[in-house]
């Protein structure tokens, strides 16, 4: 045997989506109902463990052979499973070195991240079967007690034997939808590169990241506590009913003269500056009430394992647009920032659960707490964090692919690229903290803002207005950015160019050291790195301007698979990121064996031993991938006994 191809049909008490899958096989009730198989492509079988059958010895002992590649769609819940299913304890997974994952074949075609919606992009005659869900629903969920099923909280095959027949079978058609998608694929195959990446990632997860659940608790009250004393200063101070509710809340705001369409987190910030009391108490209270900082407590509380690790917080290929990873559970990439100057000590006070003290020293405890949530992750006893992030690499990696010269030479000395930035743009010397300092803020919005594109309301969208400039400069800032940089201006549209031309003539074309190519209905991009982006059925179509762009399919902001546009300066976008998340990838191969804990956009997390050195793990990370010649990287980072940003 050199391939098995793997569905199962799982039970447990535990809310997969909530928990994640490492804590959903730690429920004392899992179990494994169905496993679906084909090995070597040949006929599917499905044994029924819920019904007594046991799994063959030879497809148990190819479960841990390194010859036989595992196949699965979502591989990672099929090995976890299967783990425990083995009766591996808490920490320890079947090898992810022998598996493939359909799902992540998928996603590098740039094709949805379900099965369903994969096999009907790729109009397979295999499809997956829609009464699926309903079915998971019924055998794999616990179900509410009623009069009607004698109380029970849990359906067996016995109490549905029809439904359990037609359970079987979409067991079946799954593993034959997978090995259709892969039939599908097969042209496209994924480099071993890739899957070496992948092999990685899963590592990542497994290991996970400990937890300070002390804290994540002490949080959870003290939200709590917090959230009781502003609702009732609330209702006394505006004598309503429910002064969380918007309706009322803004009624009661326009009786006392305050008219607002929106009680939006801007609109009470920009109220707030005018309004007079104790109509701005009591938008100051709504603020607080506002803040969701104990959903990431709960979060943490939800996926925690038994061994007190977060694990299976990377979706590998998770933004298929770039390949970039996302977030998942516990949802690091849009973790709060944190600016306390004595951030330890509110740490402290949160983790013996002195609220009166917190509220006295910090007032605005729903603040404190989103401030800490990062604190909450800590290395194992004895170790320590080292936190190393690439600085400013998204600016180095458009300089570098668009030839601009001065930005080179400003990472090349070392220099603050939103004060070279401003200084281009006005023609002046600006010093952060020194001459014309007060022009890094608009270089720096610039930065943040135009790099792709953007303009008046890309500014707009990044905060110019809030950090102080006015209506009247913005245009401005876009002309002077933009003349400040001609060669990245080039850069849109020459890969405009070069993709319009692929897409309407089927031809290969290379600007930037980027080749554009055209094959069996896909657009694809492949970046210096030699990794493809790929598009589904690209056309030329009109923009909203009514001039010439390109369209093809993707998952859009709805969540829904669609016709979506784009153009240069978007494809560089895709372009530039995807580099980044190259880059960030070859900085995690290179220091695979120093237990990495987290990533996080462009930052990688150590669980260290004390001996190891921070300046090390800095220049290994911040070496230049042989594919970027030319490229000027720099990682910094720090030492820490719990995570926080720097």
């Amino acid at each position: 045997m050199k391939t098995l191809s793997i569905d199962i049909e799982t039970y447990s008490s535990a809310p997969l989506s909530k928990c994640g899958v490492y804590k959903y096989v730690e429920a004392p009730d899992f179990e494994i109902l169905l496993f679906g198989f084909s090995a070597d492509c040949g006929p599917v079988q499905v044994i029924d463990l819920a019904c007594g059958e046991k799994l063959p010895q030879v497809i148990t002992t190819a479960l841990t052979d390194e010859t036989v590649t595992k196949w699965a769609f979502n591989a990672n819940f099929e090995r976890i499973c299967l783990s425990r299913f083995l009766g591996l304890p808490t920490g320890e997974y079947l090898d992810p070195s022998q598996w493939r994952c359909s799902m992540v074949w998928a996603a590098t075609m740039g094709l949805p991240l379900s099965l369903e919606g994969v096999g009907a992009v790729l109009g397979l005659e295999k499809q997956k079967l829609t009464e699926g869900k309903d079915l998971i629903k019924y055998f794999c969920q616990p179900c509410t007690p009623t009069k009607s099923n004698d109380g029970r909280t849990r359906n067996r095959p016995y109490h549905a034997p029809d439904k359990w027949v037609t359970f079987k079978r979409y067991n079946t058609c799954d593993v034959e939808t997978e090995m259709s998608v892969q039939e599908k694929l097969s042209k496209f195959p994924v480099p071993d590169r890739l899957w070496d990446e992948y092999h990685l990632d899963q590592e990542i997860n497994d290991r996970g990241v400990a937890l300070d659940m002390v804290m994540v608790k002490q949080s959870i009250d003290m939200d709590s506590k917090s959230r009781q004393q502003l609702t009732t200063a609330m209702k006394k101070l505006t004598e309503l009913d429910n002064p969380n509710s918007v309706q009322q809340m803004k009624q009661w705001l326009a009786y006392n003269g305050l008219e607002t369409d929106t009680l939006g987190k801007k609109a009470v910030a920009e109220l707030l500056k005018t309004a007079p009391e104790p109509l701005g108490h009591a938008l100051s209270l709504r603020q607080q009430l506002a803040k969701s900082s104990v959903r990431k407590y709960q979060a943490m509380e939800a996926a925690v394992c038994a061994d007190g690790c977060a694990r299976g917080m990377f979706q590998f290929y998770g933004a298929n647009r770039t390949g970039r990873w996302a977030g998942r559970l516990i949802q690091l990439h849009n973790l709060p920032q944190n600016h306390l100057p004595d951030l330890e000590q509110a740490r402290a006070l949160v983790r013996c659960g002195d609220f009166d003290a917190l509220e006295l020293l910090y007032e605005d405890v729903p603040d404190t707490l989103s401030q800490l949530i990062r604190t909450a992750f800590i290395p194992r006893t004895g170790a320590k964090f080292i936190v190393s992030d690439f600085s400013a690499i998204e600016a180095r990696v458009i300089a570098w692919l668009a030839g601009e010269q001065w930005r080179q030479n400003v990472f090349a000395k070392g220099g603050d690229i939103y004060c070279a930035s401003a200084s281009q743009m006005f023609k002046v010397s600006v010093e952060k903290h020194g001459v014309n300092g007060h022009l890094r803020q608009k270089g720096k919005i610039a930065e943040l803002a135009l790099g792709y594109g953007g303009s008046v309301g890309a500014l707009k969208a990044m905060g110019a207005l809030e950090m102080g400039l006015t209506e009247d400069e913005l245009p401005l800032l876009v002309d002077a950015w933009r003349q400040a940089n001609p060669n990245i201006v080039k850069f849109w549209w020459d890969v405009d160019r070069a993709a319009l031309e692929v897409v309407r003539n089927k031809h290969t074309n290379i600007t930037h050291g980027i080749m554009f190519s055209c094959q069996s209905g896909m657009l694809f991009i492949t970046l210096p790195s030699g990794r493809r982006l790929s598009y589904v059925k690209p056309r030329i179509g009109e923009n909203k301007f009514g001039g010439q762009c390109i369209t093809y399919e993707g998952v859009g902001g709805t969540k829904k698979w669609e016709r979506l546009d784009s153009y240069g300066p978007k494809f560089v976008e895709n372009i530039v990121q995807a580099t980044s998340r190259d880059i960030l990838s070859y900085a995690m191969q290179t220091l695979r064996n120093c237990s990495i804990v987290m990533h996080i956009h462009d930052e990688i997390v150590i669980e260290a031993e004390p001996s190891m050195s921070l300046q090390a793990v800095c220049e290994q990370m911040g070496r230049t991938p042989p594919w970027a010649k030319g490229l000027l990287l720099r990682a910094d980072g720090y030492e820490i006994n719990f995570y926080k940003k720097d």
